[in-house]
């Protein structure tokens, strides 16, 4: 399968300043791009706005759409759900009321646009983190929730339903393999596909979670004895389980007893994350990284020299995705992507600074992908012919 790749972009950019439909369409159509993911934050999240509100605000978008040419092509939860445990709270009433007063409400709303939908709202706290059974029970019942979303999506005829992945150890899929683990146990719970949503700044922070070696823990463990204080490492975070002293063996016994804690080297690389899982991702957010921080970064001259968000070995890592022979236990590999530019502005930043590093971030995109629904073969060839 070759999968037709568009160019989108996430409508966080105008939260607070333009938030009409036909503001924030308009200003995606003049820079060139006709997709729009449309964030929860710019006005949309069931949690405080009313469901006349939500019909008042679908009735303006279907307006915008013919208007300006443009199409709402992804709904996705913002900074209010992020903020939270959510659906992975320790209250199951918590839980059950995202589950089913947010995300299936997101999901409908979605159907009707004829849209995909794209979220993250969960994370794990400490003391979940700390007790393997409490986290096997904790990630057993996201998943199976995971799975009913995914069966409630495709019933309602949704054209793709995707998790973020993350980057730490209490917000998961934060590994590589992690994610493929979250994508088959969902879809053999379920019977119906959830894919992922991979982010291009989103591999920061794995490599501060590597698996500590035997000589990271003796030094560790030196350090204790000596009474010197402690790095602020991975180490020094974990709790020992009981009062007595850490040793060697206490601290190798706790790490083998939780390996959800810890990455591999390779999953702090981007472009791993698209060669491996790109072909399960309906939506691959864009922003420009040095590699240090996920700052949500515009694509402009000034942030692409440091940056190392290469737009033609993007393309080319999900081109390797896809030479992947199909596999069962996965969801089939998906026939659309958007490469969705999910550029942050600042509170202090002026309007017109937001608008000018839209323009050049999609200017920059179409470069690249200078049509939408081109097969990534094709824009690989374009991109391989251009460069020559």
């Amino acid at each position: 399968m070759i999968p037709r790749i568009h160019l989108a972009v996430d409508n966080c950019f105008a939260s607070k300043r333009w938030t009409e439909p036909i503001e924030w369409m308009a200003i995606a159509r003049d820079c060139g791009i006709f997709c729009v993911e449309a964030s929860a934050d710019n006005e949309i999240d069931p949690l405080y706005n009313t469901p006349d509100s939500i019909q008042s605000w679908l009735d303006k978008v279907l307006l915008a759409s013919i208007r300006t040419g443009g199409k709402v092509v992804n709904l996705y939860s913002g900074h209010g759900t992020y903020a939270t445990l959510g659906l992975a709270h320790s209250d199951v009433r918590i839980r059950d009321h995202i589950h089913h007063h947010w995300l299936e409400p997101m999901i409908h709303t979605a159907a009707i646009l004829e849209a995909g939908l794209g979220f993250f709202c969960h994370a794990f706290p400490q003391s979940v983190l700390v007790n393997p059974t409490r986290y096997a029970t904790a990630e057993a019942d996201l998943f199976r929730r995971l799975a009913e979303l995914a069966v409630v999506a495709n019933a309602e005829n949704l054209t793709g339903i995707s998790v973020e992945q993350m980057y730490s150890p209490h917000q998961i899929p934060w590994t590589v393999r992690g994610a493929q683990h979250l994508l088959k146990q969902v879809y053999s719970w379920g019977g119906s596909p959830l894919y992922l949503t991979l982010d291009t700044g989103h591999q920061i922070g794995q490599r501060h979670f590597l698996r500590p070696q035997q000589a990271d823990i003796e030094a560790h463990i030196q350090t204790v004895n000596q009474g010197k204080p402690l790095p602020l490492n991975w180490l020094s975070s974990l709790p020992l389980e009981n009062d007595n002293p850490p040793t060697v063996d206490s601290l190798q016994t706790y790490i083998e007893a939780r390996p959800y804690l810890f990455a591999a080297q390779e999953d702090g690389d981007l472009y791993h994350w698209l060669r491996t899982l790109g072909c399960y991702s309906p939506i691959i957010h864009l922003q420009q990284t040095d590699g240090t921080t996920s700052g949500h970064k515009p694509f402009t001259e000034a942030h692409n020299r440091t940056g190392i968000v290469d737009p033609a070995k993007v393309l080319q890592a999900i081109w390797e995705a896809y030479q992947q022979p199909a596999d069962g236990t996965y969801p089939p590999h998906c026939t659309d992507i958007y490469l969705t530019l999910e550029i942050f502005s600042g509170t202090a930043e002026y309007p017109a600074q937001i608008l000018a590093n839209i323009r050049e971030s999609a200017a920059y995109w179409r470069r690249f992908v200078p049509e939408d629904g081109l097969p990534l073969d094709q824009l690989i060839s374009h991109n391989f012919d251009s460069a020559s």
